[in-house]
C-alpha cells in the first residue's frame, strides 16, 4: 500500500512524524526509524527497560532492536527517539546506539522526548540544542496537519488503538449473539454433504464486495461468515485473497469486533495478516493478541506473531502461510 509522503525537515518534524508512522503516540518507549538513503522505510517501537534495570537486561533490549533492523534490506541510517524520563531513556538509547554502531549501522540522531521538550544525544551545541531542551508540540506541527490531511491517524495511545479492535458490547453484542445462534441452527439444518467450503468461499467474496462498496455485513451475514471461517479451507481462501486494499482492513476489523468470543481467532488472525501487509505492525500485534486471547493454541496467530516480533517484512513471506498453519 502506498503511504502518503511526509517531508521531514529536522528533529521536530521527526518527532511529529513518529506517531503517524506507528499509528499512536508512544509513551515509555524507544522508537527506531530506519532510513534507506533519505527515505523512511521502517519504524518500530519497543518498551523501555524498567528504571534501574541491570546492564545485561538493557543490552538484551538493544540486541532485539539490532536484530529487527538487520532483517530490513538496504538500511543506510537509523534514528532513535526515546519517550520518557532521562533515567529510563538514556541507558536504553546509549546501549542501542552502541549495538547499532557495532553492527555497522549509522545512527544519524538519537533524541529524548520528555514532557513536551526534546534533547539530542548527538548534538551538544547550545545554540540549537539547549541544555534545558527544545519545546516540541507534535499535534500542532505543520507535519501533523499534512499527515492528517493525507488520511493518516495518530491515536492518543496504544490503548486507544487496541480499543479500535475490541469486542462490541451492549446491544451490538446481543444482536450478534442472537445472529450466531440462528446461523448455528441454519448449519445444523443443512442436508448431509452440503459443501460448506464453497459456501464459505462465496461468503468471503460477498464480504469483500460489501466492504469495497463501503457497506458493512448485516448481523446475520457477519455471524454466518464467522462460523464458516472456522473451516481452515475457508480461512485460508480469505487469507490468500488478502491485499493492502483499505477495504480489507475495514472488513477484518469489523468482523473481529463482532465475532462471538469463541469464534474470534480466525478473523483476528486475518486482521493481523492484513494489518501486517498494510505496514501497521502495532495493529497487527494487537490483533494477534486478540486471536491468542480467544485461542492460545491458534497456530496461525503464533506464526504471524513470530514474524512480527522478528520484524520480518511481509515481502519476505511472499504468500499466505496456509501450508504451515
Amino acid at each position: 500500500m502506498t503511504q502518503p509522503t511526509m517531508r521531514i525537515r529536522g528533529a521536530a518534524d521527526l518527532i511529529a512524524a513518529v506517531p503517524y508512522l506507528l499509528g499512536f503516540h508512544p509513551t515509555d518507549s524507544l522508537t527506531v526509524t530506519a532510513l534507506r538513503d533519505a527515505r523512511v522505510t521502517f519504524a518500530m517501537r519497543a518498551d523501555l527497560p524498567a528504571a534501574g534495570a541491570p546492564v545485561d537486561v538493557v543490552a538484551a533490549h538493544a540486541d532485539q532492536v539490532v536484530t529487527a533492523i538487520t532483517r530490513q534490506d538496504g538500511i543506510t541510517g537509523v534514528i532513535l527517539v526515546g519517550y520518557g524520563p532521562a533515567a529510563r531513556v538514556t541507558p536504553a538509547v546509549d546501549a542501542t546506539r552502541d549495538a547499532l554502531t557495532a553492527a555497522g549501522f549509522a545512527v544519524r540522531d538519537a533524541l529524548r522526548v520528555t514532557d513536551g521538550r526534546f534533547w539530542s544525544y548527538t548534538c551538544h551545541d547550545p545554540a540549537c540544542c539547549p541544555a534545558d531542551g527544545t519545546p516540541c508540540h507534535p499535534d500542532s506541527s505543520v507535519l501533523a496537519a499534512e499527515a492528517t490531511l493525507a488520511g493518516m491517524v495518530a491515536l492518543p495511545s496504544r490503548t486507544d488503538l487496541a480499543a479500535q479492535i475490541a469486542a462490541v458490547d451492549g446491544d451490538d453484542r446481543q444482536r450478534m449473539s442472537d445472529a450466531t445462534t440462528r446461523a448455528l441452527y441454519e448449519m445444523a439444518a443443512l442436508k448431509p454433504g452440503a459443501d460448506l467450503t464453497e459456501r464459505g468461499y462465496a461468503a468471503v467474496r460477498q464480504a469483500h464486495q460489501c466492504y469495497e462498496d463501503g457497506r458493512a455485513l448485516s448481523d446475520d451475514e457477519a455471524a454466518w461468515l464467522t462460523i464458516l471461517l472456522q473451516y481452515q479451507e475457508v480461512r485460508d481462501y480469505a487469507g490468500a485473497l488478502s491485499s493492502d486494499h483499505p477495504s480489507r482492513l475495514a472488513l477484518w476489523t469489523d468482523i473481529t469486533r463482532r465475532a462471538e468470543p469463541g469464534l474470534v481467532a480466525a478473523p483476528a488472525s486475518l486482521l493481523a495478516y492484513t494489518a501486517w501487509q498494510h505496514g501497521n505492525g502495532a495493529l497487527a500485534l494487537l490483533a494477534v493478541d486478540r486471536a491468542l486471547d480467544a485461542d492460545p493454541t491458534y497456530t496461525l496467530a503464533h506464526l504471524i506473531g513470530e514474524a512480527l516480533q522478528r520484524s520480518i517484512p511481509p515481502s519476505a513471506v511472499g504468500s499466505w502461510p496456509a501450508e504451515r498453519s
